[in-house]
């Protein structure tokens, strides 16, 4: 379990230089918000691009992706529809409903995914799920949700090519499926600006809990535990059912597939809360509880399963 305290050093590492940052007003009150726009405009499409043009669209068709999106569907559709009956609004309940099913696929799973499973490519199902599918469909709904928006047909059909997040993902996806290999002098700056999405999500994530009280304190109490338990214990549960029982895995194949679903909430949901201005403190503190639970629970799930 080494791999697993490791990848949560290194999160808590730079979480915490946020906050002292945030703490000591070093980049200024808009340190945060400035931090935030530059992965979700910048940073966070040239990673996903890189990471897209890079990857084997054949995971696509593998039982674990099944596995992954029957679960993420179940988790999240309870959030939804408690959030509907509960009244909690569009964009806040989407967002809810990302952090019960949306991992950390990348800063965590890939190195959980070596040390654990002992192999990288397992979480491949997981990120590219996430990124084809998830991520578009969850920022359109929020992108039409909002005061304002345009709801025509045509616009509603065009929303996800507004969105440099999708656009990013969607520019990968292409080169991949084309065979295309990028040159060095092309790839090279694309790839370095997408190294800073990371420290740039998970110092703003810092800054933001300058002030903050402890999780799930506020208003959003039942919201961020609702999320929080689905994550935690709902996501994995489903997945060992789904995957056990539908599809039949076992051994090492079931063991990947729940490991990946006991991942905490991914922290760029954060930045999707704080630039559309909705479920803000919802996803600081569901992504904060969730990763600070998660380590028991992959313990767990590897002491059953391993």
């Amino acid at each position: 379990m080494t791999g697993v305290l490791e990848g949560f050093a290194v999160i808590g590492a730079l979480i915490a230089v946020g906050y002292l940052v945030g703490r000591t007003h070093v980049l200024g009150e808009q340190g945060g918000p400035v931090l935030t726009r530059l992965a979700f405009h910048v940073a966070s499409p040239a990673l996903l691009f890189t990471t897209l043009a890079q990857a084997d669209l054949g995971a696509l068709t593998s039982p674990a992706l099944l596995v992954t999106a029957v679960s993420t569907l179940l988790v999240a559709g309870v959030y939804i529809v408690v959030g509907a009956l509960r009244h909690w609004g569009t964009g806040p309940t989407t967002i809810g409903a990302l952090c019960a099913g949306y991992v950390n696929a990348g800063n965590l799973g890939i190195p959980i995914a070596v040390y654990v499973l002992g192999d990288a490519t397992l979480i491949a199902p997981v990120l590219l799920f996430q990124l084809l599918v998830v991520s578009p469909l969850a920022l359109t709904v929020i992108d039409l949700s909002r005061p304002g928006a345009r709801t025509s047909p045509l616009a509603v059909v065009t929303a996800p090519l507004r969105n440099p997040v999708v656009l990013g993902s969607l520019a990968g996806v292409a080169v991949a499926a084309a065979g295309i290999r990028v040159p060095a002098p092309v790839l090279d700056p694309v790839e370095l600006m997408g190294a800073m999405a990371v420290p740039a999500v998970l110092l703003a994530f810092g800054i933001s809990l300058r002030g903050a009280t402890l999780p799930a304190r506020g208003p959003e109490r039942g919201q961020v535990l609702l999320a929080v338990g689905l994550k935690t214990a709902g996501q994995p549960v489903a997945a060992w059912a789904v995957g056990a029982g539908v599809f039949g895995l076992a051994g090492p194949a079931l063991l990947a597939v729940v490991v990946t679903s006991a991942l905490p909430a991914a922290q760029n949901l954060f930045t999707y809360a704080s630039r559309y201005d909705t479920g803000v403190r919802l996803a600081r503190e569901a992504v904060l509880l969730s990763t600070v639970l998660a380590v028991p629970a992959l313990v767990a799930v590897a002491v059953l399963l391993g």
